[in-house]
C-alpha cells in the first residue's frame, strides 16, 4: 500500500486526532465503544493506526490486540510502551487469530481505504470470524452522501466532479484504484451487512469458492498495483544496510559478508512458504538485525532458524527444538521460556528418579530380608514381579562440556589507555570518519556500534597503529594490547593441527601448560588436539583464536565481533570472563544480549562521526529508536 505509506508518512496521526475535529471523532467513537464494553472483554483494533484507541483502552485495563498495515504508524504505537499486543498486518487476513477470539472488534480505518466491494466483504467476514457469537463489531465508513453534499454543493465543486468523472448522475462517488479513500452509500452498507448475515454456510464448497476468488483477486490487485517490486527490493537492501549508491555496483566489488547480505535479501524477496536460516545475523549490524526481526515477524510464513543470537531468537521464535546428547526435545515456546521449562523438566525428572530409586532400594531390602520366610513368600514373590515389570525412569543427559575461560591478571596501565583528539580517516576521496574525540579510562568497558562500513574496525586499526590517520591518538603508559579480529580465525594456517597452532606461538613457561590450556577450551582429547585447522567449525576456530589471545597478559583487550560462531553457552562463559577481566575492554559487536550488562559506554559510528553515549546498550537502542521516530515525524 504505497499510497497509504506515503500519506501517513507526511504528518503525525496523533496530532490530527488531538485537534478539535479529531477530539470530536475520538470522544464520539469512545462513547459508542464503552456502550458495549463489559469488564474482562478482549478487544481487537483492526487498522489501529498509532494506537489512539488501543492504548487508551489498554490503560483502562482491557486486553487489547492491534493490527496495523502501515509500518510507521505501528512504530509510533509500539513506542508508547503500552500493554497492547501490536502486529503488522491487513484486515483481509486475520489468520493469526482463531475463530471467536474477541468480544469487541473495531474496524475503523480499513473500511476507509479498501477499494473493492469484495475486499470490504472479506474484511467484514474476517472481523466476524474472530469475534465471539454475540460479540460486537464497530465499523466506520466514509459516507458518500455527506462528502458529495459538502465538497460538491457547499464548496461548489459539483460541476467539476461531474466533468472529471468523480461522481455519477446518481451522485455516487466513483472511486478508482488510485484513490486513497473509498466512499460508500447507505445501500452499500446494507448490502454488505445483508450478505454477511446471510452467508452462514462457511464450510460449503460455494462459500470457500467465493473466499478463494476474493483472495485471488486481492493477491492480483496487490501484486499488480499496490506492491511495487522495485520498492520491495530497495526496502530489503536498505534494511540490510546497503546504501542507494551500492545498488548499481557489481556484486564482485563486495566482501564475503556483504555478499551474504545480498543472498539473504534474495531469499526474503522470494517470500517462500518456509524460510531456513543458519546464523543469519553473523554478518549484520544491530540496525540490520532489528530490520530483519521486523521483516520475519511481519512477513515470514514459517521460519526455521539456527542462531546463537539469543535476543534475535527470542524476538522472532515461538518454538524451540533442542538437539543434545543424541536426542531431540520440542518446546512450544521461545528460547528464554525454553530454558526455564528445561530446568523445570529436569528437576521433575530428578525428583521422580530419586523417588523410584528409593522405592527400588526399599523393595530389594524387603525381598532380601524375607525371601526365606514362609509366611512372607507371597509378598516376596509379588514384589519380585513388581520390580521386573517396573519401567525404569531416566534423567535426561546434560551436556556438561564447557569452556573454562579466565583472563590472566593484567599488568597495570596508565589512567588513560586511549586518548583521541580530532582523529579522522579518509581513503582517497572517501571520508570514513572525522574529528573523533574520545577518552577511554583504565577499567572502562566500551562498545563500538554502528552500521558496517562506518569505521569501527578502521578506528581499531588506528589504535593498533596499523594504519595512518589524521589528528592525535595517544596510548597511555604501559598499554599492552590484545587483539581479536573477526577474520582472525580464518587467517590461521589450515594445514597445522590445533596443537601445532598453539605450540608455534607459545613462549616461556606456558609451553608446559599447552595441554591444560587446550583442555580448558574443549580441545583436551588427543583426537581434538590433533585435528587440522581446515576441518574445524567456525566456533572451534574462534575458540582456537581465543587461546592465542590468552598466551600473553594484556591490559587493553580489543575484540572485533568475538561472538560470531560461538554457541550460547560459550558466549555466556566469554561474557563472564570479560566481566571479571581487570583491564580495559573495547568490543566491536552487534550482539545486543552479549553487550547488555557488559559495557557502560557506547560509541556510535555513523555519518562520518563518532558519538559518545554514557549508557548501556539497551538504553542506547531505546534512545536511537525514539530519535528515529522523531525524525520521521519532522518529514
Amino acid at each position: 500500500m504505497n499510497e497509504l505509506e506515503n500519506y501517513y508518512g507526511k504528518f503525525c496521526e496523533d496530532k490530527r486526532l488531538l485537534r478539535k475535529h479529531g477530539q470530536v471523532e475520538y470522544r464520539t467513537s469512545m462513547k459508542y465503544i464503552h456502550d458495549y464494553l463489559k469488564p474482562g472483554d478482549r478487544l481487537l483494533d483492526i487498522g489501529a493506526g498509532t494506537g489512539r484507541y488501543s492504548v487508551a483502552l489498554s490503560q483502562e485495563g482491557y486486553e487489547v490486540d492491534a493490527i496495523e498495515l502501515v509500518k510507521y504508524n505501528l512504530g509510533m504505537l509500539k513506542a508508547k510502551k503500552s500493554n497492547v499486543k501490536a502486529y503488522q498486518g491487513t484486515a483481509l487476513d486475520l489468520s493469526r487469530y482463531q475463530d471467536e477470539t474477541f468480544d469487541v472488534t473495531l474496524l475503523f480505518g480499513p473500511m476507509y481505504h479498501l477499494f473493492s466491494y469484495e475486499d470490504k466483504l472479506k474484511a467484514l467476514s474476517e472481523a466476524k470470524r474472530v469475534t465471539k457469537t454475540g460479540g460486537i463489531i464497530l465499523v466506520a465508513y466514509v459516507m458518500n452522501d455527506y462528502s458529495v453534499l459538502v465538497h460538491g454543493f457547499r464548496d461548489g465543486h459539483i460541476k467539476e466532479a461531474l466533468k472529471n468523472g468523480k461522481i455519477d448522475k446518481n451522485f455516487q462517488t466513483l472511486t478508482n484504484i488510485d484513490d486513497l479513500y473509498s466512499y460508500v452509500r447507505l445501500e452499500l452498507i446494507e448490502k454488505l451487512n445483508k450478505e454477511l448475515e446471510t452467508r452462514t454456510d462457511y464450510e460449503s464448497d460455494s462459500y470457500m469458492a467465493l473466499i478463494e476468488e476474493v483472495s485471488a483477486l486481492s493477491e492480483k490487485f496487490y501484486s499488480i498495483d499496490a506492491t511495487n517490486y522495485e520498492e520491495d527490493v530497495e526496502k530489503a537492501l536498505l534494511g540490510l544496510g546497503f546504501t542507494r549508491s551500492d545498488f548499481q555496483r557489481q556484486t564482485s566489488d563486495f566482501s564475503g559478508g556483504w555478499r551474504m547480505r545480498i543472498e539473504l535479501a534474495k531469499l526474503l524477496l522470494q517470500k517462500p512458504d518456509v524460510l531456513l536460516l543458519d546464523e543469519p545475523t553473523n554478518h549484520l549490524d544491530i540496525e540490520s538485525i532489528q530490520w530483519l526481526e521486523d521483516f520475519l515477524i511481519n512477513n515470514g510464513k514459517a521460519v526455521i532458524v539456527i542462531s546463537h543470537d539469543r535476543k534475535f531468537v527470542d524476538n522472532i521464535t515461538t518454538r524451540t527444538i533442542e538437539v543434545t546428547m543424541g536426542r531431540i526435545y520440542d518446546y512450544k515456546v521461545n528460547y528464554s521460556q525454553y530454558l526455564q521449562l528445561r530446568k523445570d523438566r529436569r528437576e521433575q525428572q530428578q525428583k521422580a528418579y530419586d523417588e523410584q530409586q528409593k522405592f527400588i532400594a526399599e523393595t530389594k531390602e524387603f525381598i532380601e530380608r524375607f525371601k526365606g520366610t514362609y509366611s512372607k513368600t507371597l509378598q516376596v514373590q509379588s514384589r519380585v514381579k513388581m520390580l521386573e515389570k517396573l519401567e525404569l525412569l531416566e534423567v535426561d543427559e546434560e551436556d556438561t562440556s564447557a569452556l573454562r575461560l579466565k583472563f590472566p591478571p593484567s599488568p597495570r596501565s596508565g589512567s588513560y589507555p586511549v586518548i583521541m583528539e580530532g582523529v579522522g580517516k579518509t581513503y582517497g576521496e572517501k571520508e570514513v570518519f572525522r574529528n573523533a574525540n574520545l577518552t577511554i579510562e583504565r577499567g572502562d568497558k566500551v562498545a563500538f556500534v554502528g552500521k558496517n562500513g562506518e569505521g569501527k574496525s578502521t578506528l581499531v586499526k588506528c589504535i593498533m597503529k596499523e594504519i595512518e590517520h589524521d589528528g592525535t591518538l595517544t596510548l597511555g603508559h604501559n598499554v599492552q594490547i590484545g587483539y581479536f579480529a573477526q577474520n582472525q580465525a580464518s587467517l590461521m594456517d589450515e594445514n597445522l593441527t590445533v596443537f601445532q597452532t598453539i605450540d608455534d606461538v607459545a613462549k616461556g613457561d606456558i609451553r608446559n601448560k599447552i595441554r591444560d590450556l587446550l583442555g580448558a577450551f574443549m580441545f583436551g582429547g588427543p583426537e581434538e588436539s590433533m585435528k587440522k585447522v581446515k576441518v574445524l567449525s567456525g566456533g572451534e576456530r574462534t575458540r582456537l583464536a581465543m587461546i592465542k589471545l590468552l598466551l600473553e597478559p594484556v591490559n587493553l583487550l580489543i575484540l572485533d565481533e568475538p561472538t560470531n560462531h560461538l554457541d550460547m553457552k560459550t558466549k555466556d562463559i566469554l561474557k563472564q570472563a570479560l566481566l571479571d577481566f581487570d583491564g580495559t575492554l573495547i568490543v566491536v559487536s552487534h550482539d545486543r544480549d552479549f553487550l547488555d550488562g557488559l559495557v557502560s559506554k557506547v560509541y556510535e559510528f555513523g555519518n562520518q562521526k563518532v558519538t559518545e553515549h554514557l549508557c548501556g546498550i539497551y538504553e542506547f537502542l531505546e534512545k536511537k529508536k525514539m530519535d528515529s521516530l522523531q525524525e520521521l515525524e519532522k518529514k
